[in-house]
């Protein structure tokens, strides 16, 4: 089973890098102080890889919907 295609499993997406960029600078953060997902995490898209910067999108009660970032390790 694909656990990603599972309702309750927020959106995650592989940010490129001017977008990345733009979230940091934003921020004011380097890519090292996001918090970290592991590689073997299965909601992660196949093709992600150790360092990529992931994109959660969740449903929010407050706010609509979240949006959070994530680094992948290994």
């Amino acid at each position: 089973m694909d656990v990603s295609d599972h309702t309750l499993v927020p959106e995650h997406s592989l940010m490129d890098e001017a977008e990345l960029d733009a979230v940091l600078a934003e921020y004011d953060i380097k890519r090292t102080d996001l918090p970290k997902i592991k590689r073997t995490d299965p909601a992660l898209p196949d093709e992600a890889e150790v360092g990529d910067v992931v994109k959660i999108v969740r449903e929010s009660r407050t706010t609509d919907r979240a949006i959070v970032y994530r680094l992948v390790i290994e």
